[in-house]
């Protein structure tokens, strides 16, 4: 359990960490300007590190719900599994919404996919080097 919670808390670290990286970088600005006229002019700091925070608890139990069921025969094979599941679920659905709901430029779709993938990777790794479950 101790595990759990200090990789889990480690996790949701990372988790604002990348997405500070991915959304606030010269690039991701230029690309995200189509969502200009919809976004905040302000952030919500406090809010965000409490949403990576749950995140990465939520991330992070999932993981262990699903270790069993995860294809690969190491920690690791599991974790990177794991992280193309989620992907495919958080950010290749949300991207292919956005293409069909929104005039969004390919290239943004683009490097939301290559990011959230890399995003991704990185937390799977980190599961499966560190959470197995007991019992």
């Amino acid at each position: 359990m101790t595990t759990y919670l200090i990789v889990a808390v480690l996790s949701g670290i990372v988790f604002g960490i990348l997405d500070a990286v991915i959304n606030a970088n010269p690039l991701a600005q230029r690309l995200f300007e189509a969502y200009k006229p919809i976004s905040r002019t302000s952030l919500e700091p406090v809010a965000g590190i409490v949403i990576d925070l749950v995140y990465g608890f939520a991330m992070a139990g999932v993981y262990l719900l699903l270790y069993a069921s995860l294809p690969g025969d190491s920690g690791l094979l599991k974790g990177i599994a794991f992280a193309v599941i989620v992907w495919f679920f958080r950010v290749v659905m949300s991207v292919a919404s956005q293409w069909m709901m929104f005039r969004v430029p390919g290239r943004t779709l683009l490097y939301s996919l290559v990011t959230g993938l890399g995003e991704m990777l990185v937390l799977g790794v980190l599961y499966g080097a560190t959470l197995t479950p007991v019992g």
